[in-house]
């Protein structure tokens, strides 16, 4: 049994999060998305991880988003040894490689103050299926936006304390749930084997809509707002680089979704 098929009363997901975005060949995402689904999800959590979600990036056809966490960075350690040395993924590696052009696009982050991680209380993954049909053959039910803010050296805790205080409250809106936030975690990468951009420094919010109208509803509200736009104007002092925006599309599996 999956033991985070019925997640009791708050559980927050985690003190250290990998945003992992991959680059793949054209037409690959659906291979690689059924794969996963299928084979690397159970597998993973065994080892003690959580796969958090996994993602359908909404304005580039190859590319496929998904967030994993661990307890600490020793236990993600051992967690990544046991899997990247167990036998699903040497079942199943190759294939996986396969679609890939680049996997090492990878955030190591914490969360950016306290209760910032996942809420993940009462989740359930659905279960697992020979496969889903792809993304223009069924209705967009949600969406998922990632905004990464790229700052300065040692702006993290200030700037995280000014969006918790001034943007939060200016997010709330029917149809719209801020999930979770996060900054670097500048530890030493604790398992080099698989890369990860130690040089960032980052501040990231996720946010749940209820479907693409939703959100663009909610970023004309916000545009048109004084007060958003003076927080960012003051923002950007903090900012070194534009910031990315990603609009995704849960896959059937993920536990993180516009619901949440």
């Amino acid at each position: 049994m999956n033991p985070r098929l019925d997640l009791p009363v708050k559980v927050l997901a985690s003190p250290i999060v990998e945003l992992r975005q991959y680059t793949l060949k054209p037409g690959q995402r659906e291979t690689l998305i059924a794969l996963f689904d299928r084979e690397f999800v159970e597998s993973q959590e065994a080892t003690g991880m959580t796969i958090i979600g996994q993602f359908r990036d909404l304005d580039r056809p190859d590319m496929f988003v998904w967030l994993r966490g661990f307890e600490s960075m020793d236990t993600r350690k051992e967690a990544l040894a046991t899997f990247y040395g167990g036998s699903v993924w040497a079942a199943h590696r190759d294939v996986a490689n396969a679609t890939m052009i680049d996997s090492d696009d990878v955030l190591l982050l914490k969360p950016a103050w306290p209760g910032a991680a996942f809420d993940l209380s009462g989740t359930q993954r659905a279960a697992s299926t020979t496969g889903e049909k792809p993304i223009q053959n069924k209705p967009l039910a949600g969406i998922v936006a990632i905004r990464i803010h790229h700052l300065r050296p040692g702006a993290e805790t200030d700037f995280a304390s000014r969006f918790k205080a001034e943007a939060v409250p200016m997010m709330k809106a029917p149809g719209v749930r801020l999930l979770a936030a996060f900054v670097t975690e500048h530890a030493e990468n604790s398992f080099p084997r698989l890369p990860v951009r130690t040089s960032e420094n980052v501040f990231i919010s996720v946010t749940g809509f209820h479907g693409s109208e939703a959100h663009a509803r909610h970023e004309a509200a916000l545009a048109a707002s004084p007060n958003w736009r003076a927080f960012w104007q003051a923002a950007e002092l903090d900012l070194t680089k534009p910031t990315e925006t990603l609009r995704l599309s849960p896959t059937s599996r993920s536990l993180v979704g516009p619901s949440l």
